[in-house]
């Protein structure tokens, strides 16, 4: 049975999930087997063991009195509980770092993958005004590091869809819109990321609830995530996943193709150019 505790330096969520399917397939126990008495799906099971979820104490504690594992996963599931984000957003976070493929919807602000250090900063001071300027930069520095996911060349593969009001709210900074726009115009241009535009034209669509994320992963379920101020939710219920999975594929049935979405974001961004200069 597992043992010594783990290395929290080591990638301590995908360490337990390691740690958990080796206790559970050495209990001779299905995903779904363990799951019935934590009232979870298998694919719930399935996610832990990926890391693409978190851990919960009370549910360490039952998995432990359940596979006999001597208090290994209650010892064990604070280290791999800890994260440098709020705690609604957390477990979105977290899995994001480990999809293969992650498909977005943005309806007010450019996603985090793609913002600036400049809009970024511009984001969370506006979230929260009365904020030190130290706090503001752990935020925008985190943010900048969830970023790092797209230098890698082909994985994941990123498709969003920008609501035109993304492109038009540039308050009293249109220099920090027009390089924000600049950077995502390049992102298109090297083939890195997928950017769909929905115009103001496409009037009523699928996503005027809100944000929507869609992430999928080579060894489990996909997810979905959508949010609000302070709040979100993470499923990974099949019936879900796939309301939402169709929700995003009528919003994008509804945007411009991407070339005529770079055109658009290139050109606005020309015009924000321009009015630094007038």
């Amino acid at each position: 049975m597992p043992g010594k505790n783990l290395d929290p330096s080591s990638s301590p969520r995908a360490l337990l999930g390691a740690e958990l399917r080796v206790a559970r397939e050495r209990a001779g126990m299905s995903q779904s087997e363990l799951g019935e008495p934590l009232f979870v799906s298998g694919s719930f099971i399935g996610q832990l063991e990926a890391g693409t979820r978190r851990m919960h104490i009370d549910f360490a504690r039952q998995i432990d009195d359940i596979l006999g594992t001597n208090g290994f996963f209650t010892r064990n599931c604070g280290a791999a509980a800890k994260s440098k984000y709020p705690d609604h957003f957390a477990a979105a976070a977290e899995a994001e770092a480990l999809a293969t493929a992650i498909r977005q919807y943005a309806p007010q602000i450019i996603p985090g993958l793609l913002q600036t250090e400049a809009y970024a900063r511009a984001v969370f001071r506006a979230y929260q005004p009365t904020a030190t300027e130290e706090a503001v930069d752990e935020l925008v520095s985190n943010r900048l590091a969830r970023a790092a996911v797209i230098a890698e060349p082909t994985t994941p593969m990123l498709w969003c869809v920008l609501d035109e009001a993304v492109l038009r709210r540039s308050g009293d900074a249109p220099a920090i819109l027009a390089g924000a726009l600049r950077h995502i115009a390049r992102l298109i241009q090297s083939h890195r990321i997928i950017v769909q535009v929905l115009p103001f034209s496409a009037g009523f669509h699928a996503g005027l609830d809100g944000s929507l994320k869609l992430m999928s992963f080579d060894d489990a379920p996909p997810l979905a995530y959508v949010d609000g101020i302070g709040m979100g939710q993470l499923f990974d219920d099949p019936a879900t996943v796939t309301r939402y999975t169709l929700t995003y594929d009528l919003i994008t049935a509804n945007a411009l193709s991407p070339r005529e979405s770079l055109a658009l974001i290139e050109s606005v961004a020309e015009d924000y150019e321009h009015d630094q200069h007038v």
